[in-house]
């Protein structure tokens, strides 16, 4: 979970305007985009996201090559990446966790109606400095 900068090249599709955007140093990390605009939008998620699956199956990540050469009309631009908040939006599930208190406590929340799910969330956050 980290920030990352890989070098992207971006193909212009004559025909249509449109980019197909490749990652030379990740195998299958490829995006298309309608426009420029898009492809570089296109671009930063298909990173982050093939980045996010890498780290989650704990394989290797290989290192980004800084001297790319392309013939024109294709053209390199460095793509930037963030995992842990592309994770933070994208990584919604609910995971169950068994933790214990004491009786006391529970039926005190109980009798209040308090969510201890959004509660343990909460703190959690506030304890790790991402609220």
């Amino acid at each position: 979970m980290s920030k990352y900068v890989y070098p992207a090249v971006f193909h212009p599709n004559e025909d249509d305007g449109s980019y197909t955007v490749t990652f030379p140093d990740l195998a299958g990390c490829i995006t298309e985009g309608k426009d420029l605009a898009d492809a570089m939008y296109m671009a930063q998620d298909a990173l982050e996201m093939w980045l996010w699956y890498t780290e989650d199956h704990k394989e290797s990540i290989p290192a980004p090559t800084m001297n790319l050469s392309v013939t024109d009309p294709e053209f390199v631009n460095l793509i930037c990446a963030d995992t842990t908040e592309y994770r933070k939006k994208n990584d919604s599930r609910s995971v169950k966790k068994t933790l214990s208190i004491p009786a006391w406590l529970n039926a005190a929340a109980l009798e209040k109606n308090i969510n201890f799910s959004q509660v343990l969330q909460d703190a959690l956050k506030e304890c790790l400095n991402l609220a």
